[in-house]
């Protein structure tokens, strides 16, 4: 047998950690230093004097790109919230009725909405496009969050599919026997055995929709819509912004999802283990 070497199982896991880490650590490096020591040379690898000034230029200074910054920090939340809600609802409908309901047709149906899933989401960009300006939903709210929910819902639903077929179908009968409607069940019964479910999907769908870039970008070219993730990447091309506000900007825009992916991140992996098996 060959002999194991460890420590070429330890380098290679090391290299993936530092080529993952170390732009973070930049970005927020920089985010901590002024101007004059950012265009220094030698480069600071540590900030000489490390400050929030960035950050409360963003957060409470005048001036265009503070502003651009807080409006876009504005249409992120608004655009995900947004999105997590209406998908999670419809998916938990969704979900329920594949799981319990007998319909003609439904494991057909079932199966095309989980074949949507294959198809890579940038092929439907531009048809999705036509769709928006057809109906003038291009640099609007509700364009952006139909697209993310449109996007996300065959995914949510699997999960949360995964999730209602583990629960004994005894306790529903039960009360149906009671005289329970099917909507009683589902709120009464239902929802608080697939609240873990709930959750998880609720978290992945979140941080989905923080991550998108393409999609915003083509469907709100100005600042009433756009994201912080694309209002970053917009303002290079069109100020001349110091980078120290740019990657306090960055950092801003990590800081969320990295919270959220820290701590519950139990739900997260429940979530995506039990879209993974049934």
């Amino acid at each position: 047998m060959p002999r194991r070497r460890p420590w070429v199982r330890n380098l290679g896991i090391l290299f993936i950690v530092l080529w993952s880490l170390v732009p973070l650590y930049w970005t927020v490096n920089t985010s901590l230093q002024t101007d004059a020591q950012i265009s220094s040379r030698p480069a600071h690898y540590l900030p000489p004097s490390p400050g929030l000034h960035n950050y409360r230029t963003l957060l409470s200074g005048d001036g265009e790109i503070p502003s651009t910054i807080r409006r876009s920090m504005v249409n992120i939340f608004v655009e995900c919230g947004a999105a997590t809600i209406i998908t999670v609802v419809l998916a938990t409908l969704a979900a329920y009725a594949f799981a319990r309901m007998k319909f003609r047709g439904r494991q057909l149906l079932f199966y095309a909405v989980l074949a949507t899933m294959a198809f890579p989401a940038y092929t439907t960009l531009i048809p999705l496009y036509r769709i928006m300006s057809v109906f003038g939903l291009v640099n609007t709210y509700a364009g952006i969050v139909l697209v993310y929910v449109s996007g996300f819902l065959p995914l949510a639903t699997w999960i949360l599919h995964s999730y209602m077929t583990s629960m004994p179908v005894a306790i529903e009968e039960a009360g149906q026997v009671d005289g329970a409607s099917r909507m009683q069940i589902l709120w009464r019964i239902v929802l608080p055995l697939a609240w873990p479910g709930i959750v998880s999907t609720a978290i992945i769908t979140f941080l989905f929709a923080w991550a998108q870039f393409l999609f915003p970008l083509v469907l709100s070219s100005d600042l009433s819509t756009q994201p912080l993730t694309v209002a970053i990447a917009a303002l290079q091309g069109r100020h001349v912004v110091p980078f120290g506000l740019l990657n306090a900007a960055g950092v801003l825009a990590l800081a969320v999802p990295s919270v959220i992916a820290v701590s519950l991140n139990r739900y997260i992996v429940s979530g995506l283990l039990s879209g993974s098996v049934k």
